[in-house]
């Protein structure tokens, strides 16, 4: 089966320094708790230091028969603070990483919700879905414990070593020949860490997608008998997502394994070499006994930075996606505009709207849905937007709501050009109804105050009595409060497209948007009222159709007629049916005129 990846952001690794850079950025607010963090650790790691010494004191003190119970007294002390210490800062170190954790997906939502349609059609939802979740969940570890077991691991290694030359300088040497050996060949391992987890990390992301994709159509995947299938496409991602983190686990598992068996080889050798010093009397026996100790001790740093450097790596790889996704075009973030949705129409009535010869396409090289289109739809009444099959008729509503931008001319709103509209001013004076109509999760009155959210409940009986949705809420078992499903599946497709219809009504815009598939679901004499709701809306607000069934339009105030890209003709029915030629094809299509 071929399982190829979906296409998805723009992948480009970021660099050491910009790795370090954008962690830095998300540590930086939370900077004085990751020291907390830090300074318990090193109280915790300075307990451990005073035992080597504090052993070798009572092994030197049990040869002159001096009383020992002071040390052990002592000692207790140390480790019982230090452990409670340790603990505290723990603590602080996890909640202080899921504040990371939070603050990054609050960005990373934030600026999803603000993405361009043309970045949103490119990528899919699921890949976007597993940056916010999966890759979000790999900062927790880099950006805090990485950070506090680099520092306090670099400074407890220092500080053994330090103690070490105090006790014996041969022995160092000794120690850190074998150190050094061993950490050279862990170096080489971890590139090897960072490739596999961003492989695995990608290959979650296609999990997401392909599972994004079965649930967006789960009716057509069963009636189609596909769920072997589409099983078979899931698992072939879920496959390779643990094909990746077994080897970056493999790798894990090696550089995980060094820091011991420098430890042991180290041991080995200074067991060897400390034995015969302390043979020839050039130590004593409780300086072997102390270096050996602070020897062991030495485990625990040396893990700290070989976990710090493997969750670094881990952490890069979720850095560039994360990144990847911060480069993404966005809108600009809407002003506030003093006009709150749903008080456009009794601030200043219907609107106008312009086009003068625009031009577009969805991106260079590909061709131009819009060559120079140019119309005027004064206000009020009703414009139909009519044509074959890729004539450009939906991208007209999509340019009006700035989806998308002109690649040339201007769309004219109110007599002014909506690249001087604020997105707030603009969209909150549009009511919207898309061709699949969707509903969301949540409560029928959810769905339909989506748009308007300050409506009142009398608003919401009128729109309901309009759109004949009264008789449905008596049906429902909690009435508004009833759940719909997820994506209405608990209702029929014409109760779906009245609720859409009903939350732009809701909404009083001055400018109402309808595409015609938007009533396609609708029994006739559904269709019928709604048709008469929407000419009454016509009276004081501004309506354009896109049309492909003629007879819901045949009595439009005017007709715009498309075809490849261009305005063919203007006119009302009648008159287009006697001087256009295309929409006279069209209409005798439909059964609306004798056949010229």
């Amino acid at each position: 089966m071929n399982t190829a990846s979906a296409p998805t952001t723009d992948e480009t690794s970021l660099s050491a320094r910009e790795t370090v850079k954008a962690l830095c950025a998300y540590v930086r607010p939370h900077r004085w708790a990751v020291a907390l963090g830090l300074l318990c650790a090193l109280v915790g790691a300075a307990g451990g230091l005073l035992q080597p010494l504090a052993t070798k004191t009572l092994v030197d003190r049990l040869a002159t028969g001096e009383t020992i119970a002071g040390i052990l007294i002592a000692l207790t002390a140390v480790v019982v603070l230090g452990t409670a210490v340790e603990a505290f800062g723990a603590y602080v170190l996890e909640r202080t990483a899921e504040s990371v954790v939070l603050a990054a997906r609050r960005s990373l939502v934030g600026r999803l919700l603000r993405l361009r349609i043309a970045e949103w059609e490119r990528i899919p939802p699921g890949d976007l879905m597993s940056r916010v979740t999966s890759d979000t969940t790999l900062l927790r570890a880099v950006s805090t414990q990485a950070v506090v077991a680099a520092a306090s691991g670099a400074v407890a290694f220092v500080a053994a070593i330090v103690m070490m030359a105090f006790l014996d300088v041969v022995l160092l040497g000794v120690t850190l020949g074998v150190v050094v050996l061993v950490g050279g060949a862990v170096a080489l391992v971890m590139p090897r860490i960072a490739r596999a987890t961003e492989r695995s990390q990608e290959a979650v992301g296609e999990i997401s997608v392909a599972l994004e994709r079965v649930f967006g159509a789960f009716r057509t995947v069963k009636a189609s008998s596909a769920e072997g299938r589409e099983t078979a496409r899931v698992e072939a991602a879920a496959r390779r997502a643990w094909r990746h983190g077994v080897k970056s686990a493999k790798w894990e598992a090696v550089a995980g394994s060094a820091d011991e068996l420098a430890v042991q080889l180290a041991f080995l050798a200074v067991l060897a070499v400390g034995g015969a010093r302390v043979a020839s009397g050039e130590i004593p026996v409780s300086t072997l006994i102390a270096f050996l100790l602070y020897l062991f001790y030495l485990i625990e740093p040396v893990s700290q930075l070989v976990d710090a450097v493997s969750h670094y790596q881990e952490g890069a790889a979720a850095v560039s996606r994360i990144a990847a996704v911060e480069r993404l075009s966005t809108e600009v973030p809407a002003r506030q505009s003093g006009v709150l949705p749903g008080q456009g129409a009794a601030v200043a009535g219907p609107a106008s709207v312009r086009f003068e010869d625009v031009s577009f396409r969805y991106r260079p090289g590909l061709p131009y849905i819009h060559r120079q289109v140019s119309f005027e739809v004064p206000g009020a009444g009703m414009t139909a937007f009519v044509g074959p099959s890729g004539a450009g008729k939906s991208t007209v509503f999509a340019l009006i709501e700035r989806f998308y931008e002109a690649g040339g001319g201007r769309v004219m709103v109110d007599g002014k050009d909506i690249q001087e509209w604020s997105l707030s001013e603009l969209r909150s004076a549009i009511g919207y109804v898309e061709q699949d109509a969707p509903v969301l999760a949540g409560t029928l009155r959810e769905n339909l105050v989506f748009a308007a959210p300050r409506a009142t409940d009398d608003e919401i009986r009128d729109v309901l009595a309009r759109t004949k949705l009264d008789t449905l809420v008596e049906r429902l078992p909690h009435g508004l409060d009833t759940p719909v499903g997820h994506r209405g599946s608990q209702l029929s497709g014409g109760e779906r497209q009245r609720i859409a219809i009903a939350r732009a009504l809701l909404r009083r815009p001055r400018l109402l948007l309808l595409l015609d598939e938007a009533t396609s679901q609708l029994d006739a004499v559904n269709e019928l009222a709604l048709r008469d709701v929407v000419a009454e809306v016509a009276r004081e607000t501004t309506v354009l159709v896109v049309a492909h069934r003629l007879s819901t339009v045949t009595g439009a105030d005017r007709i715009i007629v498309m075809d490849t890209g261009r305005v063919r003709a203007v006119g009302t029915h009648e008159e287009l049916v006697a001087q256009d030629r295309l929409y006279a094809q069209l209409a005798a299509t439909q059964l609306l005129t004798p056949t010229r």
